[in-house]
């Protein structure tokens, strides 16, 4: 006997665990699939689930090679439940210490609860199985059952959620306990105190991509609810610092809720995950979509001195944005040549929505044509959608959304303004 095998440990009873899984870490997954893979009988481990929810698994003593328990009948009939496992040789732990100390971050995420995937896996690449395989669960029962029973499931299930307290655990089932580990680990001169450990935050990709078979699926996506949340007040008796105005800070904070629900709206519509990803928007274009929202005067100045533009320009960007986003804000700013396949497209488009002699007369400029002898204007996005204008004052305003026939656009110009051309 190696001076290792005599070491246990004793976990007191756990109460009755309704409503909530065993194993929350990849590790406590892993050894659960180890037991639901390699059991004859499938019903024999849903008794053992029902049996550890029910609290019916008394003290579990651990020590290497072996976990043992007594577990209650629903009849209140005791049953000592046993659970081998094999244990590690000497050249093995040798070894798994090697691996643990080549990789940063592997010592110190022990020494914090928890089990690297990466150092699993190089393990297991290296012959050294931690985590049990199929058939590597090995029952003994009183009830005299062959395979896995109940009361044997019941107390693997227990086990799951020691694992997931401490994977020194499993460290001591396969034959060292955790003093022995980290003795091993600093006798080699590169284990760090305990009370000095930092650690990023996260989970380093490869490692969890290397856990991916056991990982859980990622959580549901989350509700959308009916508009965007209200931003704190900022009403206080305490005077703002100087140069921040408390309007311009509310409206802002209102804004930013407003964007992220509608982001929160797009990315759980159906076949987003197939769309390509918008580029960062320009000052100019951030600053007509905070002008969408209706700010006061003094921040709609500020909001158009800083986009270079005239406040008359930025309002009419302002609509154009609450009517379609960029592309709108687009065909108001951006003149373009219409070329090649694009601009036969236009002219068959342009020729067939009207009758011959209700066709208007129309001037065409890039993307532009204007109603010959009237304030109206037809302008073709980069989709091949037509838009409608109207001229306001010397400057071109956008007078609608858009549609894919050019007549349907003229004529909701038209019945929106209540003129004729």
């Amino acid at each position: 006997m190696t001076r290792y095998e005599d070491t246990e440990r004793t976990f007191a009873a756990l109460p009755p665990a309704q409503g909530r899984g065993f194993a929350r870490t990849w590790w406590g997954r892993a050894w659960l699939r180890a037991l639901e893979d390699a059991a004859m009988d499938a019903s024999q481990v849903k008794t053992g689930r029902r049996l550890a929810r029910a609290g019916a698994v008394g003290a579990v003593s651990v020590r290497p090679g072996r976990i043992t328990s007594v577990v209650q009948d629903r009849d209140g009939t005791a049953h000592r439940a046993d659970v081998l496992l094999e244990r590690l040789s000497d050249a093995q732990w040798d070894h798994f210490v090697d691996m643990a100390i080549e990789r940063s971050g592997h010592v110190a995420a022990l020494l914090d609860r928890d089990m690297p995937p990466h150092l699993v896996e190089d393990a297991a690449t290296a012959g050294i199985d931690l985590l049990p395989g199929l058939g590597d669960l090995e029952p003994r029962c009183e009830c005299g059952a062959w395979d896995h029973c109940g009361h044997t499931a019941a107390l693997c299930y227990q086990v799951a959620g020691l694992l997931d307290q401490d994977p020194f655990v499993l460290l001591l089932m396969r034959g060292r306990a955790e003093d022995a580990v980290l003795d091993a680990l600093q006798t080699r001169g590169t284990a760090p105190a305990a009370d000095g450990v930092s650690r990023p935050e996260g989970v380093d990709a490869v490692e969890a991509y290397a856990a991916g078979h056991v990982l859980p699926p990622p959580p549901a996506p989350p509700g959308l609810g009916d508009g965007p949340g209200v931003p704190p007040s900022l009403d206080t008796e305490t005077a703002p610092p100087p140069g921040v105005d408390p309007s311009a800070v509310a409206f802002v904070a209102s804004r930013a809720a407003a964007e992220a629900h509608r982001l929160l709206a797009e990315a759980l519509r159906e076949g987003h995950d197939r769309q390509p990803v918008d580029t960062e928007p320009t000052r100019a274009q951030d600053a007509a979509r905070l002008a969408a929202g209706g700010p006061g005067p003094d921040v709609l100045d500020r909001l158009a001195k800083g986009s270079g533009r005239t406040r008359e320009a930025l309002t009419a960007s302002a609509r154009a944005w609450r009517l379609g986003g960029r592309s709108a804000l687009s065909v108001l700013e951006d003149e373009w040549p219409v070329e090649g396949d694009a601009l036969a497209r236009a002219r068959a488009a342009l020729h067939s929505a009207w009758d011959e002699d209700e066709r208007p007369s129309l001037q065409a400029h890039g993307n532009r044509w204007t109603v010959v002898g009237a304030p109206r204007q037809l302008r073709l996005d980069r989709e091949g959608r037509w838009w409608p204008y109207r001229e306001d004052g010397g400057r071109w305003v956008p007078a609608g959304g858009p549609a894919r026939d050019p007549a349907t656009a003229l004529a909701s110009m038209t019945l929106a303004t209540g003129d004729e051309l």
